[in-house]
């Protein structure tokens, strides 16, 4: 069995979703690490807990239980959020978190063939209940939309090689487990066997099987609604296509600058739904990302809703 997954930046998460009294969204609620936290630092807080992994919320539902009817939990994707808030009458959330990725139970699980660090079959799918998995989908995919899931969200710039290359074992069924594709991706990208080259490959793959960008551009289009005035959400990101992700719905896109512009722009709050609470993103120290060395890629970015 694997380890109880632990939370990223809880600190720094706290510091700014802390908002008073009032409902709550942790949108991947994963073991329930940020939502205990948050609990018991605002006795004022209700939580709406979801994740589309049901053995998430099974977990998380046992950890959080003593909070007793202060706590909701629903199996949900993105997509589904609104309808889930709907049914609690959609009071406007006061805080929201989304801590994008995966949690150490789903990578540590060989069944999940989540990693290639594991033998297990290629599956990849964050709900096993839902849709195929990753070595069915692979014999359908065309060769094009395979390549730009490589390049998209996982950074690899030999998406075309390597798509062609998996598409062809795949539809020769060569491809029934994480292993195989790890092997097959060292060979087609050739030099030496190259860890986090790989873990990209199953990266791209992961959010392509589970349609994460689509989920995530849906669930940010949804939240200035979702939000009451002076709402924070939190997101915690893992890669640079979320995090551009996020940017962009969150910040907006920004008018070309004038020199006049610019002193509107100082003399007046920013426009739009959002304000953004760090310019800077916030990554983990060395001391967190020496005892959680998967914590390395995190990027914290926080916005607070606008009156208007």
């Amino acid at each position: 069995m694997s380890a109880r997954h632990e939370p990223v930046l809880v600190a720094e998460v706290l510091r700014v979703l802390r908002n008073g009294p009032g409902l709550y969204l942790d949108a991947t609620l994963g073991d329930g690490g940020h939502a205990e936290a948050l609990l018991d630092a605002e006795p004022g807080a209700r939580l709406l807990g979801t994740d589309r992994d049901p053995e998430a919320i099974a977990r998380a539902g046992e950890r959080l239980q003593r909070f007793g009817g202060r706590v909701t939990l629903a199996q949900a994707t993105f997509r589904e959020l609104g309808a889930v808030h709907a049914r609690l009458g959609t009071t406007p959330f006061t805080g929201a978190l989304f801590d994008l990725g995966l949690s150490s139970r789903q990578i540590d699980a060989p069944e999940r063939g989540m990693s290639f660090m594991r033998e297990g079959p290629l599956d990849l799918r964050m709900d096993v209940g839902a849709g195929r998995p990753a070595s069915e989908r692979l014999a359908t995919v065309s060769e094009a939309e395979l390549a730009e899931a490589l390049r998209e969200h996982g950074d690899l710039p030999q998406g075309r090689r390597l798509a062609r290359a998996i598409l062809l074992a795949a539809g020769r069924g060569e491809l029934p487990t994480t292993r195989s594709l790890a092997e097959l991706t060292d060979r087609v990208l050739g030099g030496r066997p190259h860890p986090r080259r790989t873990a990209r490959v199953f990266q791209a793959l992961r959010i392509w099987i589970n349609d994460e960008a689509a989920e995530l551009e849906a669930v940010l289009a949804w939240l200035p609604g979702a939000m009451r005035p002076g709402g924070v959400v939190v997101t915690l990101a893992y890669h640079s296509g979320e995090d551009r992700r996020i940017k962009q719905a969150l910040r907006g896109r920004p008018e070309p600058a004038t020199r006049r512009k610019v002193r509107l722009l100082q003399a007046r709050p920013a426009e739009g739904p959002w304000q953004e609470l760090n310019r800077k993103v916030v990554t983990p120290s060395l001391e967190e990302r020496a005892a959680n060395p998967r914590a390395r890629s995190a990027r914290l970015r926080a916005f607070r809703r606008n009156s208007a």
